[in-house]
C-alpha cells in the first residue's frame, strides 16, 4: 500500500479524522467509500459509526433481565451490520475504526464530530440512522455540528478527479462565506483541483414592479462581478498556485447550487450569510439543496480565521450586520 492509503496517526484535535455514520443501505455505504478515499486525501483516519436506542419497557423490576438481554442482541446485530458496510470498503484503502454507540442517531453524530475533521452522512438512509439523519434532523446536523459535514449522495462516491472537475465554493458576499470559500480552496489545494467562485444572480422579485422601483440590473450584475472577481484575487493570494475561476449564475441560490453539484469535484458552502447560497442553507432549503444533489456537498460551519481580516485589500466587500 502506497502512503497515502495507510492509516495515519490520529491528530490531537481530531483523532477521529473522517467520521461517516452507517445503517447499511446503498447510501451509507456510498458516503463511507466516499470517505475512505476522503481519508487517504487527507492523511487521517477513518471512522465508522451506527447507533441504536434502548427500547423503553414499563413493568417491574423482575422485567429488567430482559431488557439487558435485548439491549444484547440489539447492539450484536448493529456490529454485524458495521461489519458488513466495513467489508464493502477497498481493501487496500485507509483501514476503518468500528464504533457502536447507544443513543439518538443526530445526536451521537453532533457529539462525536467534536473529535472529527470532517463529518460524512449518506444522502438516504433506510429510515435507521442516516433516514433520520435526513429526515427533520438532516437540516439543522450543518449548523450543530462541530466541523464540516460532507453528504454523498447514493451513487456518486466515484471520484471525478479524470475529469478535471473543480471544487466549487458558493459564495454571496457575507463573512461566512468567504470563511467557507477558504475551506473550499484547501479542498482544492489537496485535491490539486481548480477552485472556481460561483455567486448567483436571483431574478429581481415582483415587489419592486408593484412599488415602481427602478433596478440598475447591469450596475448590480457589475458590482456582483467586482466583488467576486476581488474575491477570487483574495483566494488566489491566499493559496499560491492554486487556479481560481469565478462564475455569476442567473438563478436562485437553491436551484444554481444543484446545478453545480452534478459536476463540481466538490461543492461547498457555508452554514450562514446574506441570503445568498450560505443564507439559503438555513432552514427548510438546506434540506432541498441535499436532497436534490447530484454529487457530494460539504457544508462549513463559521470559524474565524485571520485571513479573513486580508479581503478588504482587493476590494470593497458587501455590507453585514
Amino acid at each position: 500500500m502506497s502512503a497515502q492509503t495507510q492509516p495515519a496517526a490520529p491528530r490531537e484535535d481530531a483523532p477521529l479524522g473522517v467520521l461517516v455514520g452507517v445503517d447499511g443501505s446503498e447510501q451509507s455505504v456510498s458516503a463511507a467509500r466516499w470517505a475512505q478515499r476522503e481519508a487517504g486525501l487527507r492523511g487521517e483516519p477513518l471512522t465508522l459509526v451506527t447507533a441504536y436506542s434502548i427500547p423503553a419497557y414499563w413493568g417491574y423490576g423482575a422485567d429488567a433481565g430482559g431488557t439487558v438481554l435485548d439491549d444484547s442482541r440489539l447492539r450484536e446485530g448493529v456490529q454485524v451490520l458495521l461489519d458488513e458496510v466495513a467489508a464493502k470498503l477497498d481493501a487496500d484503502g485507509v483501514r476503518p475504526e468500528l464504533r457502536v454507540e447507544v443513543g439518538d442517531a443526530a445526536g451521537v453524530l453532533v457529539d462525536l464530530s467534536k473529535a472529527a475533521s470532517l463529518l460524512v452522512s449518506g444522502g438516504r438512509g433506510r429510515g435507521g440512522f442516516i433516514g433520520r439523519l435526513l429526515g427533520s434532523v438532516a437540516s439543522a446536523l450543518p449548523g450543530h455540528a462541530h466541523c464540516p459535514v460532507a453528504i454523498i449522495p447514493a451513487g456518486v462516491e466515484a471520484s471525478r478527479a479524470a475529469d478535471g472537475a473543480a471544487v466549487v465554493a458558493g459564495v454571496d458576499g457575507s463573512e461566512q462565506g468567504r470563511a467557507a470559500a477558504l475551506v473550499a480552496a484547501e479542498e482544492a489545494r489537496i485535491r490539486r483541483a481548480p477552485l472556481k467562485l460561483v455567486c448567483a444572480l436571483p431574478p429581481v422579485g415582483g415587489n419592486a414592479a408593484w412599488l415602481g422601483v427602478t433596478l440598475d440590473e447591469a450596475a448590480r450584475e457589475q458590482e456582483l462581478r467586482e466583488r467576486l472577481d476581488a474575491g477570487a484575487a483574495w483566494i488566489a493570494s491566499e493559496f499560491p498556485g492554486l487556479e481560481v475561476v469565478t462564475e455569476l449564475v442567473d438563478g436562485t441560490p437553491v436551484d444554481v447550487m444543484c446545478e453545480q453539484t452534478a459536476t463540481a469535484r466538490l461543492t461547498v458552502v457555508g452554514t450562514r450569510g446574506l441570503g445568498g447560497f450560505t443564507g439559503a442553507l438555513v432552514g427548510s432549503t438546506s434540506r432541498g439543496v441535499t436532497d436534490h444533489a447530484k454529487g457530494p456537498v460539504m457544508v462549513v460551519p463559521f470559524r474565524e480565521d485571520a485571513r479573513l481580516g486580508t479581503r478588504t485589500k482587493f476590494g470593497p466587500v458587501a455590507d453585514q450586520d
